[in-house]
């Protein structure tokens, strides 16, 4: 292992960094391999539909080498790499994003002293010899030596599967049956009490989690319920598709060899008609089987998580995106989401005949947190304020803290309620500090006859929304916090109330989520009138409301599951909550078929947001609450999962558009080709030209789904339900007008051709495929409006994708007919021919627009 150069208590200086990071590299693990890239692109091909299309290119190469023509073979293959290229880019394009993402880990702050003050670096800067404080809730950012030690018990279970190992600073007191040495601590563990600080002696890759990174790699292959309803969705169309196309072979060779006598033509030929029929079977199949559907729905959950890390949403689990939208519950904490999580001393009120410097000693000394270069706090927040109280006051906490030895110490923890500090005075006095919550401080006091007085304050403290925290200090001869807190008979000293204001963005956010039909809970540990005031400010609770819908803590333990099943809906305010109230109030509110979302930044927040369908951890929170959760508010703000609630929702509004689209495609291409084999000597739609119109079905039409910028009209729907099809009756309703519309209008353009002249021109074959591509041109503005509540040529900002998208297929198509000849089966239009054409076809969206608009009125 390595070993750490010399350095100051102050931390090292710049230039030791630089020297340290140069002789032991950057504290970063490097990820496991990715699959090459020529390796993805092979794995493309390994789709049976493709497989099936490559054997039926073989065989027509075959019959080219006899016959000297291989435009049809070219047309087949091209068509197909290009198929699988586009399919290539996109998840090479995903793969390099989710890369990118995963690399937040590395950037998460880290606590350091480095040139005599303390401040917060990204983990990736931490270097060998750096002196690195952690609490409790911290993820261990490298391997170190412990130099201070006060309470400190860290979970190695991603090492050693040990849950909890007590750790210290003495090596002469090391465990020696433990698997790693008691003083040191180990990158990937997380503290779960306590406080220490350590020399890190290894990083990046010289850490023990640095040799088994294969653990990182590890995901869950579970399907969310999005996945398995399109699973199922595909299979039956796979069903009705493979079905067709056996009916569609067998009667195009009935029709070959009984009314059209190819068996006089010799082999050559009679091969040459089997294999076309048989290419035109499996061209249906392409049509009926949506291939590109997991496809399409992977790159729009991917584009949606890069737009949504522009709202603040950084998305860890793709299948969080789509399932905020089917959230019907959030139950979120108070601190840091619905307020500014800026904590600050309003008021505080001292007890006569308190020693001031004694006070601020207390303070100083029972907190662990600190001030930075520029007075902002590093550290607990409400510690942080106590500590800039105390600058305001003329106060220098670091001197206190120097002229002191700090014996033992209690963390603070939400069962506890509170903290105690034994410390040794410069006189040599033994002091125990106390703060904590006012009733469980002041229990620990003797009487001093302001009972009533404390009370009034408190409860006017909590009126306003205020945290409050009573101070208390007594002299002790105990060498333990235990034994000093058994002796009891502290003196009361000061109460301090802390204000931490709401955002000004969340009483709106909380009002679109309510009007959204989406329930709001507050889970908190502050007490119950703090809570209500909360709630009451941001539009939550009135006084309407009666005591059914707020809880404590206790009277939730109490109660049995039953009892909280009925309750449960009606619950707003849940106060003085412990940490697994939240876990078990999620559980309950699933087992009433709820989708439930949850915000939580502490490591206590781990088990519900790890249990809630969706899991929100807010930026500034711990290691352990952003591993448990499925998406991090970088901005901690509730106006951020109001933000996530829009783009989920918004999101399956667009895979829905996107599979109205692509089978009310599949349903015309499948009866035209039926129609067209079956009355008609020349097939209508070639091979090659059904693979263009699968490209624009799958691939394009994907790309400009999932660009659709979110629709703020769907906040006024109410949830989803998680069992409802993907296919409406809406959308059966839509496919089939506009299945039967493209049908009537395609047959009719080729029974018009056979009535007139007889016979189909290679002209009468370009204007039939050119038409139908710009039938679905247009039919991408049906499926853009679809459920929208204002015309689809309105309000056209943000559409850039969309459009270009259009323009990509447009201009294809144009090239395909000047260009494309023996290959996709075309001739040049003259310009009155394509106006014609763009002209007519558009009608399918003037007129699907107008009547949206009259459903609408």
């Amino acid at each position: 292992m390595n070993t750490a150069p010399k350095h100051r208590p102050a931390g090292l200086t710049p230039s030791e960094v630089e020297e340290s990071r140069r002789l032991h590299g950057t504290n970063v693990v490097t990820p496991p391999k990715d699959h090459s890239v020529w390796r993805l692109f092979v794995e493309k091909f390994e789709d049976p539909i493709i497989r099936i299309l490559l054997l039926a290119g073989a065989l027509s190469l075959g019959i080219a080498f006899v016959d000297g023509r291989f435009t049809e073979t070219v047309g087949i293959l091209v068509a197909v790499v290009l198929a699988t290229c586009v399919g290539f880019l996109f998840e090479w394009d995903a793969m390099r994003r989710f890369r990118r993402l995963n690399r937040v880990n590395d950037d998460i702050p880290v606590k350091v002293m480095r040139g005599g003050t303390i401040r917060e670096i990204p983990r990736r800067d931490v270097v060998v010899g750096d002196r690195v404080h952690v609490e409790s809730g911290d993820t261990v950012p490298a391997d170190g030596v412990l130099c201070e030690a006060v309470s400190l018990r860290v979970n190695e279970s991603t090492l050693t599967g040990e849950p909890e190992a007590g750790k210290l600073a003495d090596p002469e007191r090391l465990d020696p049956e433990a698997t790693y040495p008691s003083n040191m601590l180990l990158r990937g563990t997380t503290v779960v009490d306590g406080y220490g600080v350590m020399t890190v002696t290894a990083v990046g890759d010289g850490t023990e989690a640095g040799c088994v990174t294969e653990q990182s790699a590890i995901e869950s292959g579970e399907p969310t319920p999005l996945n398995r309803q399109l699973t199922r969705l595909s299979q039956q169309i796979g069903k009705v598709g493979i079905t067709l196309s056996g009916a569609i072979f067998v009667l195009l060779l009935v029709k070959a060899f009984l009314f059209e006598g190819i068996a006089d033509l010799g082999w050559l030929a009679v091969l040459r008609e089997v294999l076309q029929i048989f290419m035109v079977s499996v061209a249906v199949i392409v049509m009926a089987v949506p291939e590109g559907l997991p496809m399409s729905i992977t790159l729009s959950l991917a584009m949606s998580m890069r737009r949504m890390l522009r709202t603040n949403n950084l998305v860890r689990r793709m299948h969080a995106c789509e399932t905020m939208g089917a959230v019907t519950v959030i139950c979120t904490d108070k601190t840091g989401t619905l307020t500014r999580n800026c904590m600050a001393v309003q008021e505080a009120f001292t007890v006569a005949g308190t020693d001031d410097e004694r006070l601020a000693e207390a303070v100083a000394l029972n907190t662990t947190a600190f001030l930075d270069g520029e007075g902002r706090p590093v550290g607990n927040p409400t510690e942080g304020a106590l500590l800039e109280w105390l600058r305001r006051r003329g106060y220098d906490y670091e001197a206190l803290r120097d002229g002191a030895v700090i014996l033992d110490r209690i963390t603070f923890s939400s069962q506890r309620k509170y903290m105690a500090t034994l410390y040794r005075t410069v006189a040599g006095t033994h002091v125990l500090a106390v703060k904590g919550a006012p009733e469980i401080v002041r229990a620990m006091c003797r009487p001093d006859g302001e009972e009533e007085r404390m009370r009034g304050l408190f409860a006017d403290f909590q009126c306003r929304a205020m945290r409050t925290l009573a101070v208390a200090w007594g002299e002790t001869g105990a060498a333990t916090c235990d034994e000093a807190l058994a002796g009891g008979g502290l003196h009361f000293a000061a109460a301090v109330a802390i204000s931490d204001p709401v955002r000004e963005e969340v009483p709106a956010a909380v009002s679109r989520c309510l009007h959204a039909g989406i329930a709001v809970k507050i889970v908190t540990g502050d007490t119950a009138v703090t809570a209500t005031e909360i709630a009451r400010k941001i539009g939550l609770w009135s006084d309407d409301d009666g005591e059914r819908s707020r809880m404590t803590g206790a009277e939730f333990a109490s109660a049995s599951d039953e009892e909280l099943l009925e309750r449960v809906a009606d619950l707003k305010i849940l106060s003085r909550a412990r940490p697994m109230d939240k876990q078990r109030l999620v559980r309950l509110l699933q087992r009433r078929g709820e989708v439930v979302a949850v915000t939580g930044d502490g490591t206590n927040d781990a088990p519900a947001l790890n249990f809630a369908n969706v899991g929100l951890s807010m930026g500034s929170g711990t290691s352990v609450a952003k591993e448990a959760s499925d998406i991090t508010l970088l901005d901690d703000s509730f106006s951020s999962i109001a933000t996530a609630v829009l783009w989920g929702r918004s999101l399956y509004r667009n895979i829905q558009r996107f599979v109205l689209f692509q089978l009310t495609v599949n349903f015309a291409a499948i009866v035209i080709v039926l129609f067209g084999s079956l009355f008609d000597a020349q097939m209508p739609l070639t091979v090659v030209q059904i693979l263009w119109v699968n490209l624009i079905m799958d691939t394009f039409a994907a790309m400009a789904m999932a660009s659709l910028p979110p629709d703020p009209g769907v906040m006024n729907d109410k949830p989803r339900s998680r069992d409802e099809s993907i296919v409406s009756p809406a959308m059966r309703r839509t496919i089939l007008a506009c299945g039967l519309c493209f049908v009537t209008v395609l047959l009719a353009m080729l029974g018009w051709w056979h009535h007139t002249d007889g016979v189909l021109t290679l002209e009468h074959l370009t204007l039939f495929f050119t038409t139908f591509v710009f039938l679905q041109f247009w039919n991408l503005f049906n499926a853009k409006g679809f459920e929208t509540h204002r015309s689809v040529f309105r309000d056209l900002r943000g559409c850039r994708t969309f459009f270009l998208v259009l323009l990509l297929i447009g201009a294809g198509q144009a090239a395909i007919v000047e260009w494309g000849g023996e290959v996709f089966r075309t001739c040049p239009l003259s310009p009155a021919q394509w106006g014609w054409i763009v002209g007519l076809t558009s009608l399918i969206a003037w007129v699907g627009d107008g009547v949206r608009s009259l459903r609408r009125r």
